[in-house]
């Protein structure tokens, strides 16, 4: 049986979205890479507590004969979007998506997304709304400002 069959039930049935599985080398070592979100915040114990689920069922399953690192991360601030759902969750905020055609005369939008169904997503470019195909996006991810989250950020006392 593969990871993510293995995986999905568990990532699921703890209320997260799996959103990636992949195996990686890092410093010659094998790397399980699973990434899970959720509409909730997420916090590193929901993060520890998945982990320890899904390394359960692996070892239970005896998963893979040679050895390997488990890896449960998030998508972080500037994440990939994939699938409806996810452009859902990041509504209000800014997004660089290339489409597959143009649209408009562009095949990269970027600005802030308003809108979001199963069909389409709709980005405002330019100060105009511009309604893109999930069938024709090619890549998309949020953009965080920077600038911003570092003015919201407190200040390190011993900064």
């Amino acid at each position: 049986m593969d990871a993510e069959a293995l995986i999905r039930p568990v990532v699921e049935g703890a209320g997260f979205e799996l959103v990636e599985v992949a195996f990686r080398r890092d410093g010659g070592r094998r790397v399980l890479q699973i990434t899970v979100d959720r509409d909730a915040p997420l916090d590193l114990e929901a993060v520890t507590q998945v982990s320890e689920q899904v390394s359960r069922r692996l070892d239970s399953e005896g998963f893979e004969s040679g050895p390997y690192a488990l890896e449960v991360t998030t998508p972080g601030l500037e994440r990939p979007l994939r699938g409806a759902a996810q452009f859902r969750r990041a509504l209000g905020g800014s997004v660089k998506v290339k489409t597959t055609v143009p649209v408009d005369g562009a095949r990269v939008h970027e600005g802030p997304l308003v809108g979001a169904d199963d069909e389409a997503i709709t980005v405002v470019v330019g100060g105009a709304e511009r309604r893109l195909r999930l069938a024709d996006v090619a890549s998309a991810c949020t953009v965080v400002d920077w600038d911003a989250e570092l003015r919201r950020s407190p200040r390190r006392a011993d900064a």
